[in-house]
């Protein structure tokens, strides 16, 4: 989810009613990665997720860790493609799945509609979308567990194109 449609649209359009509360249930998790097997979810800056851990980490004085996972990301498109590793796991790893929703929440809430309620996002586990799915469930988008060495490339492109602030798919670009 990025985000843009729940904050510009559905909570703007929910907000008039007035509620006290408006609760948001995602049916998946929160997409935290790029997607490189055929849905076009490359750009990580995009993924509302990611956005939030940036602002946690932020909100923490934890800044050099974005540039300490950029230099990570580069170093990784180094190395052999077997050899490979997700670096952008480090984003997130200090953050619960709750702190990064209440994040979410914060982001997504429609402060131009002068309404004053709450705002709840919350999204499926990865455990519960496994223990619903048989088989494999092609959750690497999720989890960051990419199930080729190309998923490792483009996930850490995709941080170091975001870092530098370059927009474009990351799958695109040779290596």
């Amino acid at each position: 989810m990025r985000g843009t449609t729940l904050k510009e649209s559905i909570l703007k359009i929910l907000a008039r009613t007035r509620p006290r509360k408006i609760v948001v249930c995602s049916t998946a998790p929160q997409i935290r990665y790029p997607d490189c097997y055929g849905i076009d979810m490359s750009e990580l800056g995009k993924f509302i997720a990611f956005q939030a851990a940036v602002n946690l980490i932020k909100r923490a004085n934890n800044a050099k860790l974005l540039e300490d996972v950029y230099h990570a990301c580069k170093a990784e498109l180094e190395k052999p493609e077997d050899e490979r590793i997700n670096q952008v796991k480090r984003i997130y790893a200090d953050f619960t799945d709750e702190e990064i929703s209440a994040e979410i929440s914060r982001m997504v809430y429609p402060e131009e509609t002068g309404w004053h309620g709450e705002v709840e996002v919350i999204y499926q586990t990865i455990e519960n979308l496994r223990a619903c799915i048989k088989g494999p469930v092609g959750d690497w988008y999720f989890t960051g567990d990419f199930p080729t060495p190309g998923g490792f490339a483009t996930v850490n492109l995709a941080y170091v194109k975001w870092f530098e602030g370059a927009d474009g798919r990351s799958y695109d670009l040779p290596l």
